[in-house]
């Protein structure tokens, strides 16, 4: 099996997430060669073959030139899958690669079974695992699904490419979202709510836990979808990355995009019904309990020391 990994270059680096998709090839075996439209002065720890597009030229956003690239050295390689992270720029570039293909595209994996994809569906609640049917297959990986590898000694080979394709989108720079509310990347303490609270109501009793610690409440995706909590408050790969020293999760199940936003918190409570949850999995304390019943009572005794 032969893979294709896209890296990403943003705001004059590349970007780290290069070693999840070289994790990835790894855990299906697959020989790999990486693509980039990056600068030859930073490029990634890699051992293999790069082909390098220069973005001085190319930009670092141009999607019709950048699919003629990659697909030019798809062309060469003939590869099985062409992987991609989940981020914006896959999102924008593994569909355009599918479609010139005309192949399977499956987004959005975090795990892999077998000679199987796992994604999740169900809003994150459920996974399934599929399979192409098609001869190549553009695949988008979840952020912090695979544990990137560690970086390697050899320095990679890098091969230049070019194009004389010009695109009709001009890109003229990047536009950071607006910041209201807590900035929770910087908060030691957070206490999350998840579907599991139960409703709207139950939003103060977690806020009255992350006061009692001295920290600050945040919420999954669910919660600030169905407008219990504002989008400043989420954790997650459409939200916020965290890292607190303790991480409280309450009525949380653990979807892969929520645990992306928060693995790297020191130490993780979770509190929760299922004692099967995969939260379990990351957490340093799994405490199976009902959390409307659980919550008041550790917030009460917190408040008396």
């Amino acid at each position: 099996m032969k893979t294709i990994l896209v890296a990403e270059y943003r705001n004059g680096k590349t970007l780290a997430g290069h070693g999840e998709l070289s994790a990835f090839a790894a855990l299906v075996g697959a020989e790999s060669a990486m693509f980039l439209v990056g600068n030859k002065n930073d490029l990634p720890a890699y051992e293999g073959t790069i082909y390098l597009a220069d973005v001085d030229h190319f930009g670092e956003f141009n999607p019709d030139v950048h699919k003629q690239l990659l697909l030019e050295v798809i062309a060469g390689e003939q590869p099985d899958l062409v992987v991609f992270s989940h981020s914006s720029y896959g999102w924008d570039l593994a569909p355009r690669i599918a479609l010139a293909l005309q192949a399977a595209q499956v987004s959005e994996v975090v795990a892999v079974q077998g000679d199987s994809l796992v994604i999740p569906f169900c809003n994150g609640k459920l996974r399934r695992a599929v399979r192409s049917l098609s001869g190549t297959t553009v695949v988008t990986l979840q952020a912090g699904a695979f544990t990137a590898l560690e970086t390697p000694a050899a320095s990679p080979t890098v091969v230049e490419i070019t194009t004389d394709v010009s695109g009709k989108i001009t890109f003229n720079g990047y536009e950071a979202a607006e910041q209201g509310g807590v900035d929770l990347s910087k908060s030691q303490i957070i206490v999350s709510a998840g579907r599991g609270i139960g409703k709207p109501e139950a939003m103060a009793m977690i806020a009255d836990l992350a006061g009692a610690l001295g920290g600050d409440f945040g919420a999954s995706r669910p919660v600030v979808d169905a407008g219990w909590a504002e989008h400043n408050r989420q954790v997650g790969t459409t939200g916020q990355t965290v890292a607190p020293k303790l991480y409280v999760a309450c009525g949380i199940s653990g979807a892969i995009q929520h645990l992306a936003g928060m693995k790297k918190a020191e130490f993780v409570v979770a509190v929760n019904t299922d004692k099967d949850a995969p939260i379990g999995e990351l957490a340093d304390v799994l405490v199976v309990a009902d959390l409307k019943q659980f919550v008041p009572i550790l917030t009460e005794k917190l408040r008396a020391l």
